[in-house]
């Protein structure tokens, strides 16, 4: 048995702590209020992931720190970096292996598969933020301060998807009624979707495959698909008539960010959806040590988690 700390209790988090309290170890969970779930192995703790001196106390003698953190995304500029500083500090005060669950912003746009190897060119204030705490790990580890890695996946899809998920709630809600599902982008686009419980798997093997620390990995992901095909099968699947979906004009989009800051923010990244965006996690498969779930099962896995709820 081992200790985990895992900041963040949202869609990735909390999986990761019922699976490590599932195989045995010791896992707190640190959250602002203390939420989480509630099972035998799991110890939940009210505290401020940007709180360095906290963060370092709950740390000791921890085997593995996993930033699982998810600031509201127009404050990424503001609460990112210090929730970076201080689990990074933590990470050199006690040793223990830091994880962070990362994603493609980094990248920017670009043409064709994004593999690990590529430069972190975004000119985006989001993904410059995510690069600037990937150099600042890499750097502490190339130092000898820290033992880091992370793990980058693309939008997410299955169980526990909450509501920031394009094939989560949005979208399976209307479709379980019967009714026209909204997207905000042409739904025969392929776009790589990244199974939720496959982002867990990824974030505790590289907790422990010495191989995986120093660098940044992609989490296993399936060959990319359409919203209109994940759409079909899931009504397949689940019994239910064909699917109606309907794009989201442009303007509408635009006119919602006045009072959403979620919507606003989205014009920084449209460009993933607005042509292919594929993720190529080839390399990674062979450090972590396991496939992509089959998109089929996680369909099914899906419908039957959505139909628990």
């Amino acid at each position: 048995m081992s200790r985990h700390v895992i900041v963040g209790a949202g869609q990735v988090g909390g999986g990761l702590a019922e699976t490590l309290a599932e195989r045995g170890h010791e896992v707190t969970l640190v959250t602002r209020s203390g939420s989480g779930p509630k099972r035998r192995g799991i110890s939940p703790v009210a505290a401020d992931a940007a709180d360095a001196d906290a963060m370092r106390r709950l740390t000791e003698g921890a085997d593995a720190l996993y930033n699982c953190a998810n600031p509201r995304y127009h404050r990424w500029p503001l609460d990112w970096p210090p929730i970076a500083a201080a689990l990074l500090a933590a990470a050199e005060s006690s040793g223990a292996v830091l994880v962070t669950l990362g994603n493609l912003y980094g990248y920017g746009p670009v043409d064709g598969p994004m593999t690990e190897d590529l430069p972190l060119a975004a000119t985006g204030t989001k993904g410059r933020v995510r690069a600037r705490m990937w150099e600042e790990m890499r750097a502490a580890h190339e130092a000898g301060r820290a033992r880091v890695t992370e793990v980058r996946g693309s939008d997410y899809y299955g169980p526990r998807s909450s509501d920031q998920s394009y094939l989560g709630p949005r979208l399976l809600e209307p479709l379980f009624a019967g009714k026209p599902a909204t997207v905000i982008s042409d739904p025969g686009i392929p776009h790589s979707y990244t199974y939720l419980p496959d982002a867990v798997r990824a974030l505790a093997a590289a907790a422990e495959e010495e191989r995986a620390w120093g660098r940044a990995w992609h989490i296993p992901t399936a060959p990319p698909f359409t919203v209109r095909e994940f759409a079909e099968r899931v009504c397949e699947a689940a019994g239910l008539p064909a699917p109606r979906l309907r794009r989201l004009p442009a303007w509408m989009l635009k006119a919602g960010g006045l009072a959403s800051p979620f919507l606003r923010e989205l014009g920084e990244t449209r460009y993933q959806f607005d042509r292919p965006y594929v993720l190529d996690s080839s390399a990674s498969q062979k450090v972590l040590g396991f496939t992509p779930t089959p998109v089929e099962d996680g369909v099914k896995e899906t419908v039957a988690w959505w139909r628990a709820r």
